[in-house]
């Protein structure tokens, strides 16, 4: 951040995702869909920031959706085809287009992350990693109220 008093902040790449998604039509629609190895290389100036991260299973992704629309306030998911909120929904268009994803570590190799389970396109910016805990990060109870009404409403057309 530039300053504490500003609307205007500074977020700086510290690395690259990549992956064999070279557009959306080839990307899994939640990164738990995918089983791919992907790498993420963390910048080199970043890589003692890595220290320990071994000793995890799982992480958080940041990325910035470079590819996004930041116009988009309104989005029709695949779930349902009804609008919503574009903050309600996981749209990758939205005004900050930032993305996070739940990925499981493989292996590390200096600076290079070798992970399952994210949907990013290939040479997304990487904005952060923090270490996930299913203790910590996981609400067993969270629901998303219009996407529940579309599972039963699937449901309910699959059983006529």
């Amino acid at each position: 951040m530039k300053s504490m008093n500003s609307n205007v902040f500074e977020i700086k790449p510290i690395g690259v995702i990549r992956t064999p998604y070279k557009d959306k039509s080839k990307a899994p629609h939640q990164g738990c869909f995918s089983k791919d190895i992907c790498e993420i290389e963390v910048f080199r100036e970043y890589e003692e920031g890595l220290k320990d991260i071994e000793a995890c299973t799982h992480l958080i992704i940041l990325y910035w959706l470079d590819r996004a629309k930041r116009d988009a306030l309104i989005a029709i998911p695949p779930h349902d085809g009804k609008k919503h909120g574009v903050f309600a929904t996981r749209s990758p268009n939205r005004p900050n287009p930032i993305a996070f994803a739940v990925v499981e570590l493989v292996e590390r190799d200096a600076n290079v992350l070798r992970v399952r389970g994210i949907d990013a396109l290939n040479k997304t910016p990487l904005i952060d990693i923090k270490p996930y805990s299913s203790e910590i990060d996981a609400v067993s109870n969270a629901r998303i109220g219009w996407f529940e009404e579309a599972k039963r409403s699937r449901c309910h057309v699959q059983l006529r």
